[in-house]
């Protein structure tokens, strides 16, 4: 029987999964991304679980929000870099400053 304590190892291992990959990467903007995906992923997958576990649907609701909102985060992401590519001809991190001002 699949119990909490095995979605909530699936989390934690997704979770650092996703925090490795915003720390050890730092010159690829895609993987950034994605590492913040993963642990958005690592988040609902607690929640999904808790309210699972609690009886409460609050928790699962809460989390059709969080993907909305990660859809979201995730096009206008990719279509800044998008952007960002036909201008500078690049996609690395260290270019992303010559935008301030």
């Amino acid at each position: 029987m699949i119990g909490l304590e095995h979605y909530l190892t699936v989390a934690a291992a997704l979770f650092v999964i996703g925090i490795f990959g915003l720390f050890l990467n730092r010159k690829n903007i895609i993987i950034l991304l994605m590492s913040l995906e993963l642990i958005l992923l690592a988040v609902n997958i607690n929640l999904v679980a808790f309210s699972s576990f609690t009886g409460d649907l609050v928790g699962q609701v809460f989390t059709l929000l969080v993907l909305t909102v990660a859809a979201a985060e995730a096009a206008i992401g990719l279509a800044i870099l998008v952007c960002f590519f036909r201008n500078r001809g690049t996609i690395d991190v260290e270019d992303v400053n010559v935008m301030r001002g």
